[in-house]
């Protein structure tokens, strides 16, 4: 059978060559492994960080340029996809906590300045997204997909699974947003775990550094999901509360509570 092997198709052998720690070869075996388990790990990030870019680019261009709804199938099926590897990310950081502080501390001196606030990938999915602040390619290119289907954010999140595949899209794009955010919440608490207070590596403040970044997107899309509940008819606070707690004794409805002096009903006494 012709054609390139697995190593050659996949490049292995220069994929596996790529994991060099800066430690000396006089450090320990333990500190060397775990500098590689580091490097792995955030090589690992960078590549799915390249396949998440492409899908939700590719969102944006399919759901900004083409109608139909194949082309808004299309749209969820490359945001579902983006939203499930931004689960891989979480769980690397994870598998970092598996990283032990001595070696870390041991290694650390060797990495420079290199840091994750360097990562241009990171900056890109940040802009593609968008924030609180402002909207995305990502969001915007999803209004324009509901303009030319004439059908305002109201009326998807009213319409809910019977707005068909931009109901899908709509759900994809939350999915994505807390997939992130989530991501972003795993990378301060794994830094406040290995560093504390200390600064970070590539000189940022840390901890607070990572705080600042942490946005969720698509407000938009969350605003209009909210509103439905006024349009259904929120029940008033006090309603609410009263529905809330148990009932005391002594108020109606209570099974086995007097009404009365001398008027406690038996359950099951013939009238």
């Amino acid at each position: 059978m012709g054609g390139p092997t697995y190593t050659d198709y996949l490049e292995l052998n220069t994929l596996l060559s790529l994991q060099t720690p800066r430690s000396p070869d006089s450090a320990e075996r333990a500190v060397l492994l775990s500098e590689q388990f580091f490097i792995v790990a955030h090589q690992s990030c960078e590549l799915w960080l390249k396949q998440i870019i492409s899908d939700l680019e590719a969102a944006a261009d399919t759901l900004g340029t083409r109608a139909g709804p194949e082309a808004v199938e299309l749209g969820a099926e490359y945001l579902a996809r983006a939203a499930e590897l931004l689960v891989v990310l979480y769980h690397q950081l994870t598998a970092l906590e598996k990283l032990p502080l001595r070696h870390f501390a041991a290694f650390r001196p060797y990495l420079g300045s290199a840091s994750g606030a360097d990562s241009a990938q990171f900056r890109q999915l940040d802009k593609l997204l968008g924030d609180e602040r402002r909207a995305g390619r990502l969001y915007e290119a999803f209004t324009t997909a509901l303009d030319r289907a004439e059908l305002p954010a109201a009326e998807l999140c009213r319409r809910g699974p019977g707005a068909g595949a931009y109901h899908r899209v709509a759900e994809a794009l939350l999915d994505v947003a807390n997939a992130y955010w989530r991501w972003k919440v795993g990378h301060l608490a794994l830094m406040t775990r290995v560093l504390g207070s200390r600064p970070g590596t590539g000189g940022t403040s840390g901890a607070p550094y990572l705080a600042s970044r942490i946005t969720l997107p698509f407000p938009e899309l969350r605003e209009a999901r909210g509103r439905l509940h006024l349009e259904t008819g929120e029940p008033a606070h006090g309603e609410t509360a009263q529905a809330a707690r148990p009932p005391r004794p002594g108020e109606p409805g209570v099974p086995g509570e007097a009404e009365g002096p001398g008027e406690t009903e038996v359950p099951g006494d013939p009238a």
